[in-house]
């Protein structure tokens, strides 16, 4: 889609800098990807909430949630998940921008798609974080009964089951949540942001 040329970009008088400066730690985005079932929007909470306990101001995004409102127009053809990843990307921006560490939730199949979104943010305001997770455990845990509907084929284009998943080529990050709980991933990531001196 081209941008018409009757649009010219505002700068704001107040820069992200001033905002991370006001908030005290940097901002970034924690990208979780992986199978339904992997942990993603479970750990995603469990991070805010650490966060937030420690007074540090970020805001979880949830697939489901997203696709209530923002994202209901969107079905889960190909086109349709990339156009959805697309979106939850510039919403993601605009959180960095504010100064704040947000974290997203979504399954984001498609390794070019997850490229397309890392080429918005600079190089260390990405973090991207694979959830390992086997299949049959993600199946097993089947916390909305999809991989079931998937099976019997009430869903269509199901990822893992009937559409494709790839993983991602050098994640920041990649914890198996079938070995480790999730506080043990949660503290892990903390740890990561600390070191990496977003905090």
């Amino acid at each position: 889609m081209n941008i018409s040329e009757n649009i010219i970009w505002h700068e704001t008088t107040i820069q992200k800098r001033n905002r991370q400066q006001l908030n005290g730690h940097k901002s970034c985005v924690l990208w979780f990807t992986g199978l339904s079932g992997s942990g993603k929007s479970t750990l995603a909470n469990a991070v805010d909430h650490l966060l937030f306990q420690e007074q540090y101001r970020s805001y979880c995004l949830d697939g489901d949630n997203i696709r209530h409102g923002l994202n209901r127009d969107l079905g889960f053809s190909t086109q349709d998940r990339k156009e959805n990843i697309r979106r939850i990307g510039e919403v993601a921006k605009l959180f960095i921008d504010c100064g704040m560490i947000v974290l997203t939730a979504f399954i984001s199949p498609f390794r070019e798609d997850r490229e397309l979104v890392r080429r918005m943010f600079a190089e260390d305001e990405f973090i991207e974080i694979y959830l390992q997770c086997p299949i049959h455990t993600c199946e097993k845990r089947d916390p909305k009964g999809l991989y079931q509907k998937a099976r019997k084929g009430e869903i269509l284009e199901f990822t893992g089951i009937t559409s494709p998943y790839e993983q991602p080529a050098n994640p920041e990050m990649m914890i198996d949540t079938g070995v480790l709980s999730i506080e043990e991933s949660a503290h892990h990531i903390l740890t990561y942001l600390n070191e990496k001196k977003i905090l």
